[in-house]
């Protein structure tokens, strides 16, 4: 089976255990999403969903949130991690929205990993979930993943996203990615993973998954 007849078949699981998919980080603009895709870097998805209720009543918009102290804005994101970093990143680029982009978050790749904090993932997760442009977010979740069912080397993250957005049609990116971070949640774990009982490895997995397993 090549390549790609693997990608087409692991599409067909996904679609058919996650005809929907509801996007993990609770928001309400573009705006609030890239602060919640920034505190969501190293934390957790749930943990970010409780801290951001408190720091978006406080400031859900970047001129409310200049008006915050980096201090003040630490205090509130401290559960996530990082604080220090991303409170800066989160103060700075919401001087940034408003001094360049008219207090509106860019709709360009390259403007969004101009600000503070922001990489290429958290990019493409805005321009995807928020303004619809297709793109593949690739995090070390996705990644691991990717070389798990043999669909990328898994050299580095940029190889991984490039070897997916070859693999699969341009239109599916945006839904697919979290697709396989839903399954991957669900059926395909990092740790204390079986491979014989996951619904894609055991069809398309490394054969050092199985090796490893047996030797438990």
């Amino acid at each position: 089976m090549t390549k790609q007849e693997c990608a087409t078949q692991i599409a067909s699981i996904l679609e058919a255990k996650y005809p929907t998919t509801p996007i993990p980080l609770d928001h309400s603009d573009p705006y609030t999403l890239l602060v919640a895709v920034l505190l969501s870097a190293q934390c957790t998805d749930e943990r970010v969903n409780k801290v951001t209720p408190f720091l978006f009543e406080r400031a859900a918009s970047p001129q409310e949130m200049i008006q915050l102290s980096v201090e003040e804005i630490r205090a509130i994101i401290r559960p996530c991690g990082l604080s220090p970093r991303k409170s800066k990143a989160i103060y700075d680029l919401s001087h940034i929205i408003l001094d360049e982009h008219a207090g509106e978050v860019p709709q360009s790749f390259e403007a969004l990993e101009a600000l503070p904090g922001v990489g290429h993932k958290t990019a493409s997760v805005v321009m995807s979930q928020a303004f619809g442009v297709p793109a593949f977010p690739v995090d070390t979740h996705i990644h691991r993943l990717a070389y798990r069912w043999k669909l990328s080397t898994g050299k580095n993250v940029s190889k991984t996203e490039a070897d997916l957005k070859r693999l699969f049609p341009k239109e599916t990116w945006n839904k697919l990615h979290l697709q396989i971070i839903f399954f991957g949640r669900e059926y395909c774990p990092a740790r204390g993973h079986n491979p014989y009982e996951c619904p894609i490895c055991k069809d398309f997995g490394r054969k050092t998954l199985f090796q490893e397993w047996d030797k438990k």
